[in-house]
């Protein structure tokens, strides 16, 4: 077929299936994100245009926004399906590079096809080009290699036939996956060649489903015979290999007390008797007391984040780790006893050689019991209180209204341990989205146009506080033209208040976090009315001061959402300085002179620096 490059580039993302979770097949790329500029208007955006009844797109506000918008949707989807943003060049590529950033923290699937200057650099230097003085070839988007699994510039059309097989494998691949970035020099993309008709034939893309070593999997069936404490880590690759239930049933086979990670949060129903709670920093004291007790870990798809390990504080000093990942780099950390393959497949084969091998029952039962005092003391935060909500209170109204088609979001801030940490899974399908890869303040708001538009069954609620609304909100516009509705709740408690909670509470003197803190020239600074605001985006509004308003509020704003076309967002007034705590240490640089350095030291002293493997 003779096509421009940018021509070609779309037939070949509409021939691209992919195979969901459920066996349906679908769409691998079902939405293009596009601001477009001089750089992709007349060629991507000719192409696109041409085949917009087959491949939809959405227009962004902010170029950073609707590529958070992308990764949105991939997570929705479990890395199933890809969403793909499009931009000009200069700053509208660059705009890019944080969620291709968030979208590599997380191992997230993103294809960004930013706009190039010309190869054949006749009108150098154009309008928004950098120059590097000793290199012509460096353009902007160099930036993007040091948050991208596969990176090229394509200057030739032709190369899209040895390019395109390579991206596509680096987006469906478990233990590669992450952004993609083609940069497209303007002028590449209106040039034509004869492509080869079977680049633009359909083909179905199925995740690989490797399985172990097999010598590496009886080491790990005799370390976990030979242990009398286990415990079983829940992370995100359990979710994208589809292996929640068979990774239960396995527990229930063996008496295995069970925890979660941020990234496999809501994998386990949250009344099931072998569940002990999320884990680490921003988790339980439950599953925080069952992981120090444990003599063995088996960590299934998870890079064991700091957040997770409370800074590698968490486990007892002698443990023994044992890794299930799709990913080498991330089984082998940590001296693990590394196990290398996919979750699903590898979990079978476990369970088939460990036999009738099960726990002592004894401590099969501390997860309820530990995870009991848990409950009771979220429900006690939970409780009604005189004056402004509290976070958990707010999420305790969100989890009560929610249902299991439902799907719950949020990114930075204090959220992530109030939901993490409170929340109360109903089913057993992954439906939640906490972003503290990146913790990317934004994607709240862009995260949840996503979404909503892979998760269109139940209600997507995200929450988000203040300063988060402040530093990206453009999407909500975006979702709201285009039709895709949502509920956002945000928490307006006067400034960035888990940093200052951070700084006061090593020694630091409150500075430049709370709007009372911060410098102005004002006796009496403007505050943000963040309803009208929403209302101007064309989003509908709700407002709330107090408990039983906000739980009004919630319910009206969910019924809003699910029978309008826009997004609800819900204003509430929250405590800036009531948090839930999971007794868990965090490791960040402490100044000699602050009064938190004492207890750092202490902390430095006990943190697990290598396990044996």
């Amino acid at each position: 077929m003779r096509l421009t490059t940018a021509q070609a580039l779309v037939a070949w993302l509409i021939a691209q299936r992919c195979e969901m979770l459920d066996g349906r097949e679908a769409p691998l790329f079902p939405a293009v994100f596009a601001i477009f500029g001089h750089g992709n208007v007349l060629g991507l955006g000719t192409a696109l245009h041409e085949r917009r009844d087959e491949l939809p797109v959405w227009r962004g506000h902010t170029e950073e926004g609707m590529a958070l918008a992308a990764v949105g949707y991939a997570k929705a989807a479990h890395r199933r399906q890809v969403g793909v943003a499009t931009s000009s060049i200069g700053p509208g590529a660059l705009n890019m590079v944080t969620a291709a950033g968030v979208a590599h923290a997380n191992r997230l699937p993103l294809l960004l096809l930013p706009g190039d200057t010309f190869t054949g650099r006749a009108p150098d230097p154009v309008l928004q080009q950098v120059e590097h003085f000793g290199d012509p070839t460096g353009t902007v988007n160099d930036a993007f290699r040091a948050v991208s699994r596969y990176f090229d510039r394509v200057t030739r059309p032709e190369q899209l036939i040895a390019t395109l097989p390579q991206a596509v494998g680096v987006l469906t691949d478990p233990a590669e996956a992450g952004p993609v970035v083609l940069a497209l020099p303007q002028d590449v993309q209106a040039e034509t060649y004869d492509f080869p008709d079977a680049l633009f034939h359909p083909v179905v893309h199925r995740p690989a489903r490797p399985r172990p070593d097999l010598r590496a999997l009886a080491d790990a069936v005799a370390a976990l015979r030979g242990a009398q404490r286990p415990l079983l880590i829940l992370g995100g690759g359990v979710r994208y290999s589809g292996a929640g239930p068979t990774a239960l049933g396995f527990a229930e086979s063996h008496g295995l007390p069970v925890v979660e990670t941020t990234a496999g949060r809501t994998l386990v129903p949250h009344d099931h008797p072998l569940y002990a709670g999320p884990l680490g920093i921003t988790g339980s004291a439950s599953a925080n007391a069952m992981a120090a007790e444990a003599d063995l870990v088996l960590a299934i798809g998870t890079r064991l984040q700091d957040f997770t390990t409370a800074s590698w504080t968490v486990f007892a000093p002698d443990v023994r780790l044992v890794t299930i990942n799709v990913a080498r780099f991330d089984a082998v950390k940590h001296g693990a006893l590394a196990v290398v393959g996919d979750a699903e497949a590898t979990v079978r084969e476990l369970d088939g050689q460990v036999g009738q091998w099960r726990v002592d029952p004894e401590w099969t039962a501390r997860a309820a019991a530990l995870r009991d005092t848990w409950d009771a003391h979220v429900d006690a935060l939970r409780a009604p209180t005189p004056g402004l909500p509290s976070y958990a209170q707010v999420v305790g109204v969100v989890n009560d209204l929610s249902g299991p088609d439902d799907y719950v979001m949020t990114a930075s801030g204090g959220l992530p341990g109030e939901l993490v940490g409170g929340w109360r899974a109903i089913g057993g399908a992954p439906t939640m989205d906490v972003e503290y890869g990146f913790s990317c303040m934004g994607y709240e708001l862009a995260g949840a146009w996503g979404a909503a538009m892979a998760h269109p069954d139940g209600v997507v609620t995200t929450l988000l506080g203040d300063g988060s609304y402040l530093m990206l909100n453009s999407e909500l516009f975006s979702a709201a033209f285009a039709g895709h509705p949502f509920v956002a709740v945000v928490c307006d408690n006067d400034g960035y208040a888990v940093i200052a909670r951070l700084q006061e509470g090593q020694g630091g003197e409150p500075f430049n976090n709370f709007y009372a803190d911060c410098r102005s020239r004002h006796e009496h600074p403007p505050r943000v009315d963040f309803a009208a605001h929403a209302a101007a985006l064309g989003c509908s509004v709700f407002t709330a001061t107090d408990l039983d308003g906000f739980r009004d509020a919630y319910a009206k704003a969910r019924a809003a959402a699910q029978a309008g076309c826009r997004p609800a967002v819900l204003v509430v007034r929250t405590q800036p300085a009531v948090w839930t705590e999971a007794g868990a240490w965090w490791e960040i640089g402490v100044p000699e002179h602050l009064a938190g350095r004492a207890a750092y030291d202490e902390k430095k002293r006990r943190q697990v620096r290598y396990l044996r493997p």
